[in-house]
């Protein structure tokens, strides 16, 4: 391993991270100063409706399809969100892998299961590209930091699936582009709409809180037949 491939596995990443930490730290501290509003309502839950149930159902939603209409309408592209996201966690993970565990890529299974998982991500990727750039409504609403940051985890994951079998000895370039793609992301999270993922918890904290106080959460379905179906 080269000097050059050692720094950007090791030191790079650490001082990347450090930023990403710093910077998740000071939104935390900028987004506690925003009070949540009070219910001004009286609680209209039924019997065992209360806010912490409405909290917990509300963090677990992303993860129960059937309580979430458009998922259900279109459970294409529900599979395609997960299928993305597992994607970008897999991608991660190798990044910490590879540098700190780097016996774990020593069966050839492994590597092949992350290549898939990877792969997968990088085809719905480039439909997501494919979708904004030929749907009006879609480019209407995009910036620029959309096609930006798809473009470039496109390019991520299509490195990632190289370096993952971890064989510098065959040639270092997919290693260090990789590493190298993996520190700016870190420097650029932050600054991009990819940071979204760190207000899921609290913005569906105070949403679950609510709708667990008005009994909305947790959504329970209706014993009672439509009648306009069984007249």
């Amino acid at each position: 391993m080269s000097e050059l491939l050692y720094f950007a596995e090791h030191r790079l990443q650490e001082v990347a991270l450090a930023f990403l930490d710093i910077a998740y730290i000071l939104r935390i501290i900028w987004l506690f100063k925003f009070k949540a509003a009070k219910d001004l309502q009286a609680q209209t839950g039924p019997p065992g409706a209360t806010p912490g149930k409405g909290v917990i159902y509300s963090w677990a939603n992303i993860a129960m399809p059937w309580a979430m209409e458009s998922a259900r309408n279109k459970f294409g592209f529900y599979l395609q969100f997960v299928v993305f996201h597992l994607g970008v966690a897999t991608s991660i993970a190798l990044s910490f892998i590879i540098p700190y565990a780097p016996g774990l890529l020593k069966n050839i299974l492994p590597v092949i299961a992350m290549q898939v998982i990877i792969g997968a991500a990088l085809l719905v990727g480039c439909y997501r590209i494919y979708r904004r750039v030929s749907q009006p409504f879609l480019r209407a609403i995009s910036t620029p930091d959309d096609y930006f940051s798809l473009i470039l985890l496109n390019v991520w994951f299509a490195v990632a699936i190289l370096a993952a079998p971890n064989r510098p000895e065959q040639g270092e370039a997919a290693l260090l582009i990789y590493f190298l793609m993996t520190a700016f992301f870190l420097f650029y999270v932050p600054f991009s709409k990819i940071i979204h993922y760190l207000y899921y918890p609290f913005t569906n904290y105070y949403f679950g809180k609510t709708m667990g106080y008005r009994g909305v959460y947790p959504l329970k379905r209706s014993q009672k037949p439509n009648p306009i179906v069984h007249a």
